[in-house]
């Protein structure tokens, strides 16, 4: 079916066997149980792996050429079937345009296809470090959170991907008649942020970065879901505090974090800091101020650097249901935006509303200008009706649900509306919809 296609590649890599085409298909949209019934079996029909931009040009014109499908794929870390292939077609590779081309006043210019990890430890042989990374950096690639994510570790202090200033500039390939590279600047490049890269192929990305840190790894226990809360909150909105991370995960969630659940008493709820040295008397006297008592302290990349360890950002954002669903697949979990008046008090209303069903994940962050918090609840699974009662009950509590059992980008959302300015930007770069189609709701309907 890409014959054609793949005959006009000439000497780039490509792979055809089934097998390994089938794995390059998938990434963890298995999280979902919705999800998992509808991507289970779907694969593109062959593998692209583009070695540079001239590469990734020659493929987008053989695309246009023959009309050929492609879904662009990083590492393969994403949780709503970002790259996974509803029609068939290519899946783009693009692991292998992974350097770091500048790095400069604060700023790196890197290739789109760079692992985080090797792109941090790159950093900070120029004293600087990345600002926000996911839980998965250690197998996730810079395109891929961008055209991907939404935020993680270092949210608590940048905010989302999508605040300004975030993302500076973008080099994309187009699929236009004539396919071209384009660069985008600023605002400009809202237009490949959480796209999933419907809207272009990212070959290279242009990033502020932050000074380099000897980031700590600490966690503190508390009797109480309610203290814990409190504390998280109050840690969260310590500026004189350097922090990157405060996550917190309720008694329930403890015995599945392998590197806790032996330091810490059975039941309390966890709170995990990722603190700068400077912080660290404050942070746990604060800890002791609000009850709690420290359970684990490591350095971030002592963890980070060895494959038998855990750094404890691994068992925060999308790693705490990881962690979950390694023993248990009969859970899945949401992602809430709770406000950021009244947070605790919801928070406490949420556990009480949902005792047997849902266990409490809040990662903290800046909304609307003020410290709240976004929830990645760990729910059991019971049915598709019972999760969307679920659901309605945040809703009618006054939290946003950015639904995570959706593979479209619209209803992935918080507003799930179709959005005239993505519709835009996909007609401007990939008129004929080639790429990663059925993902854009806007565009399909426009």
């Amino acid at each position: 079916m890409t014959q054609p296609f793949l005959s006009l590649l000439g000497d780039i890599p490509t792979v055809t066997d089934p097998a390994i085409v089938r794995r390059k298909s998938r990434d963890f949209y298995w999280y979902s149980p919705l999800l998992k019934t509808l991507l289970d079996g779907l694969h593109a029909d062959c593998l692209v792996v583009p070695r540079d931009e001239a590469d990734v040009l020659a493929v987008a014109r053989a695309a246009r050429q023959t009309s050929t499908y492609l879904t662009a794929r990083g590492g393969g870390t994403g949780n709503y079937g970002q790259a996974v292939p509803l029609h068939g077609g290519a899946v783009v590779d693009m692991s292998a345009l992974d350097r770091i081309l500048w790095v400069r006043d604060g700023v790196v210019r890197v290739q789109a296809g760079m692992n985080m990890l090797a792109m941090d430890r790159a950093l900070r042989e120029h004293g600087h470090e990345l600002r926000m990374f996911p839980s998965t950096k250690r197998t996730a690639t810079i395109g891929g959170f961008i055209a991907g994510g939404s935020g993680g570790i270092g949210s608590l202090v940048w905010g989302g991907l999508r605040n300004i200033g975030n993302v500076l500039g973008a080099r994309v390939v187009t699929l236009e008649a004539e396919p071209r590279a384009v660069e985008l600047r600023g605002e400009e490049t809202r237009a490949i942020n959480h796209a999933y890269g419907t809207t272009g192929l990212i070959t290279e990305l242009e990033l502020p970065v932050a000074p380099f840190t000897d980031w700590q790894d600490l966690a503190f226990s508390f009797p109480t879901l309610a203290m814990a809360a409190r504390f998280a909150r109050t840690l969260a909105m310590q500026n004189g505090i350097d922090r990157k991370l405060v996550s917190l995960s309720d008694g329930g969630l403890l015995a599945y974090f392998a590197p806790l659940r032996d330091t810490a008493p059975a039941g309390h709820s966890i709170v995990i800091a990722m603190i700068a040295p400077s912080g660290l008397e404050a942070t746990r006297a604060l800890a002791d101020a609000h009850g709690g008592a420290l359970a684990y302290h490591a350095g971030t990349r002592e963890a980070e650097d060895d494959p038998g360890r855990i750094p404890l950002y691994e068992l925060t954002w999308n790693h705490t249901t990881l962690q979950v669903l390694k023993k248990d697949r009969t859970y899945t979990y949401l992602q809430a935006a709770f406000p950021a008046r009244d947070t605790l008090a919801l928070v406490e209303e949420m556990a009480r509303l949902l005792p047997d069903e849902m266990m409490t994940h809040l990662e903290f962050m800046p909304m609307d200008g003020e410290i709240s918090c976004a929830g990645l609840p760990v729910i059991r699974f019971t049915s598709t009706e019972r999760l969307k009662e679920i659901i309605a009950l945040y809703e009618r509590n006054g939290i946003l649900i950015a639904n995570p059992h959706v593979y479209t980008i619209e209803d992935g959302g918080t507003h799930r509306v179709v959005s005239p300015a993505l519709a835009a930007d996909k007609w401007r770069f990939d008129p004929a919809g080639l790429l990663n189609p059925g993902k854009m709701r806007s565009f399909a309907q426009g």
